[in-house]
């Protein structure tokens, strides 16, 4: 095998890696507290709280302000009114530190959602969704929680374009099977 084609087959089973690592559904979601940002104004976002008003939309993004993770928060954004319609809180994640937050919120989440600040990697790590090609940012991995704390969906792609159609449509879903 040369060199060259060593370094693909590298490339090509960390780019696999993290789709094949992250939590499956009926999976428990591991519990955790972190220091968020909503529209600029800083709190402790704990997700066994939050499960008790419904399910939730945990995202991982790999960094506040770059292009994708930006499409990725107006996306959210414009859908947070049908996420609420189905009892939902969404929670963005990301290694940004909490000032880099308090600026993201406001502008690019629109002060419709948080985001938490995982500096220490500790809640990426717990979720498998560390990104394999460059481990100090997050993989773009999205989960939706039932209130029970299991996951009943995963979704994973670095194209911020459907994480909201999917994770909206997961949602519906277990909803729907929530009223039989």
């Amino acid at each position: 095998m040369t060199q060259r084609s060593a370094i693909l087959a590298l490339v090509s089973l960390l780019v696999a890696g993290p789709a094949l690592a992250v939590l499956k559904p009926g999976a428990l979601a591991p519990d955790f507290k972190a220091q968020a940002s909503l529209g600029g104004k800083v709190f402790t976002f704990s997700l066994a709280k939050a499960l008790k008003n419904g399910p939730v939309v945990l995202y991982f993004y790999p960094a506040a302000f770059t292009t994708a993770c930006t499409i990725e928060a107006h996306e959210f954004a414009d859908a947070v009114d049908a996420y609420h319609a189905l009892g939902a809180t969404v929670i963005g994640v990301s290694h940004d530190d909490i000032g880099t937050l308090n600026k993201f919120s406001v502008s690019e989440c629109r002060s419709k959602f948080a985001v938490a600040a995982d500096e220490n990697q500790s809640i990426m790590k717990s979720y498998d969704a560390v990104l394999a090609i460059d481990p100090k940012y997050a993989n773009r991995v999205s989960y939706v929680i039932a209130p029970g704390g299991r996951i009943v969906y995963e979704y994973t792609s670095l194209n911020p374009e459907r994480h909201v159609e999917k994770t909206l449509d997961a949602l519906r879903k277990w909803s729907a099977q929530q009223t039989k």
